[in-house]
């Protein structure tokens, strides 16, 4: 039996564990919660009921239920922190965007929809989880420290992506700091998995409570639909409040059994998540709808192609990469066969498939499909300034090959003429996003090559169109890095920082900086930031570890390299520098342990050898002197 990081108890009370997190199975029923919540109340603790079910709150379900409660206290005590976390709140809540104002937008985001040719990576929208966690951290450390909060999350085993790691990254980062603690109540049988999907250094606890509870009435289908029907007419045109809605609607849809709702508030779904990152959550709503679609709008093929497009990138963004090519196989193309369009589309995604996401990267196969994308273009009857887009999109997809090829002076002459080519054809304002990623690219290029000059001048022009794109700066900084411009460098991390909800590479990377300036307790700092987001990221434990060392101290130093060790025992740097620090410490059998296992790792490295020569002549001195005179 694998290892747990849990402990099993039947028929016991949560009120009575000492874990942070207690997963309760098979406990149905919003009173028995209330109850237990209730207990809670009276020892003096702040107490939640949530509800993380994706069918009623969507993929921030339980979130949203929690930052409402809060919202106006925090507005009241902190206003600063709501400007400076604007952009994950108005995420999460829609409709504060009427009085939030998004400070630094990027082009990504401002983009008209049929120009916003980049999607975000599925790691960008778990920022938004940590900005959230940080926002609760700032607030709560300043107004109620030391007030326990106890968080009951009903139906925790059908939680969103979002809603679910939210909690568990809570709980992994915070539930010590700021004295919460967490009950998920799952459904029979899910206890274990829920268990396990917390992080193993949380305490957890899974508790088996057979209470009887009878199932709430489900909705009257006649009194879901006139409440749907209220909601609309209530929304109107007004996008925030549909957006806001959207689970709401398609869950009253759904009980009404109005099929022909369901779909479009679906679609709509799938296109908001899609388009936020949230590529598990907008699956989720995309399950099953191309065949909703067949059956409700038999004759409507662009709304299946929609869906198609929409489903195939969210697949693409989680590497899904069997279901993405039976999609464009299956689906993608009978939809593109009698549309040029479409073809030019698809055959591009395909391009992308081979090239860029199938490991290994079949580069012949994705330059066959950027062809045949490109002889689309000439066969569509598009209008011609969209022609011109699709042409220079397609050769910056060929660069992409190029630069992967390692035939940089190809790929940098694709970049260039693409932009000098919708600078003559286009009016300046038009694909504003794409010329910014070219010049990206072109920067990209020239830094996988060390023209460090070069890459600092194509950066600079991209955050010239690009201002607020945090990841420019983050990248420019590491080429100043390279070329030990530290305080420049310095600079271009902390816009990044400021720029962005908090992601571990940009703090990693202002670590390796600082250390490089030799302050190694400002390096230490940002380490730690990037190891409480990301604590399996061997870059920064290992540069925390130096840092460690640099500034004498030892023991941290040596628990570092430990760690590292821990999870990656390949790492022939960690053991040879734990080795001297081992030896310093005169733990001499742990000291040539370390240095043997560097050796076979790494055998060609000759300090290595010299740094165990010298542990086992001290051993050996030791072996020969007397046990008396040892003993002093």
């Amino acid at each position: 039996m694998a290892a747990t990081n849990f402990s099993l108890v039947h028929d016991y009370n949560a009120l009575d564990s000492d874990k942070p997190v207690v997963v309760l199975e098979g406990a149905a029923g919003a009173a028995w919660i209330d109850d237990c919540l209730g207990e809670f109340a009276k020892t003096g603790a702040r107490t939640f009921h949530l509800s993380c079910d994706f069918e009623l709150g969507g993929p921030w379900a339980g979130v949203t239920e929690l930052f409402s409660e809060l919202l106006r206290e925090i507005q009241q005590d902190r206003p600063d922190l709501i400007e400076s976390h604007g952009f994950e709140l108005v995420y999460l809540l829609p409709l504060l965007r009427r009085t939030v104002n998004i400070r630094n937008p990027n082009l990504t985001d401002m983009a008209p929809r049929s120009e916003r040719t980049r999607n975000y990576p599925a790691d960008r929208a778990v920022r938004n989880i940590h900005g959230l966690i940080d926002l609760l951290d700032e607030w709560k450390t300043a107004d109620c420290p030391a007030a326990p909060w106890v968080m009951a999350c009903d139906s925790f085993d059908n939680a969103g992506a979002m809603g679910s790691l939210f909690f568990r990254e809570l709980m992994r980062r915070r539930s010590k700091r700021l004295n919460i603690r967490l009950i998920a109540v799952v459904a029979p049988g899910n206890g274990a998995s829920a268990c396990e999907s917390f992080d193993p250094a949380v305490p957890t606890e899974l508790i088996f409570r057979r209470v009887d509870v009878p199932h709430p009435a489900s909705c009257d289908s006649v009194a879901a639909g006139a409440h749907a029907a209220a909601l609309e007419e209530r929304i109107g045109d007004d996008e925030l409040e549909r957006h806001a809605n959207l689970p709401s609607l398609i869950y009253l849809w759904k009980r009404a059994g109005r099929p022909d709702k369901l779909l479009r508030y679906r679609f709509l779904a799938l296109e908001t998540y899609n388009t936020q990152g949230l590529y598990a959550d907008a699956i989720r709503c995309g399950d099953g709808l191309l065949d909703l679609a067949s059956q409700q709008a038999p004759g409507d093929e662009d709304l299946r192609w929609l869906i198609f497009q929409k489903l195939l990138m969210s697949h693409l963004g989680l590497e899904h990469l069997d279901v993405s090519l039976q999609l464009a196989e299956e689906i993608g193309l009978p939809l593109a066969e009698k549309n040029a369009g479409r073809r030019n589309q698809l055959f591009y995604l395909m391009a992308m498939f081979y090239a860029r996401f199938q490991k290994p990267r079949d580069f012949a196969k994705g330059e066959e499909y950027l062809e045949r994308s490109l002889a689309a273009v000439a066969e569509s009857d598009l209008p011609e300034g969209e022609r011109h887009f699709r042409f220079v999109f397609n050769r910056n997809g060929l660069a992409m090959i190029r630069n992967f090829q390692r035939r940089p002076k190809e790929a940098l002459e694709l970049c260039r003429s693409g932009f000098a080519y919708l600078n003559e054809h286009l009016d300046a304002n038009e694909h504003r996003l794409h010329r910014s990623i070219l010049l990206y690219n072109i920067a990209q290029v020239y830094a996988a090559i060390g023209a460090h000059s070069e890459a600092i001048e194509y950066y600079s022009a991209t955050i010239a169109q690009d201002p607020n794109y945090s990841e420019y700066h983050n990248e420019r900084a590491n080429v100043l890095l390279q070329m030990d411009r530290l305080k420049e460098a310095e600079a271009d991390y902390l816009r990044a920082i400021e720029l962005s909800p908090p992601y571990f590479e940009v703090f990693t990377n202002l670590g390796q900086c600082y250390r490089r300036m030799g302050a190694m307790h400002n390096a230490i700092t940002q380490y730690s930031r990037a190891l409480d987001l990301e604590p399996k990221h061997h870059l920064a434990r290992l540069g925390r570890a130096k840092a460690y060392e640099e500034a004498g101290e030892r023991d941290a130093a040596i628990d570092d390299y430990s760690a590292v060790i821990l999870e990656d025992d390949m790492l022939w740097e960690a053991f040879g520098s734990r080795g001297v620090l081992l030896y310093e410490a005169g733990r001499l059998e742990e000291s040539l342990a370390d240095f043997d296992a560097a050796i076979e790792l790494k055998p060609g490295v000759a300090e290595l050898h010299e740094n165990r020569a010298v542990v086992v002549a001290d051993i050996e001195k030791l072996e020969r002197v007397p046990l008396s005179n040892a003993c002093h």
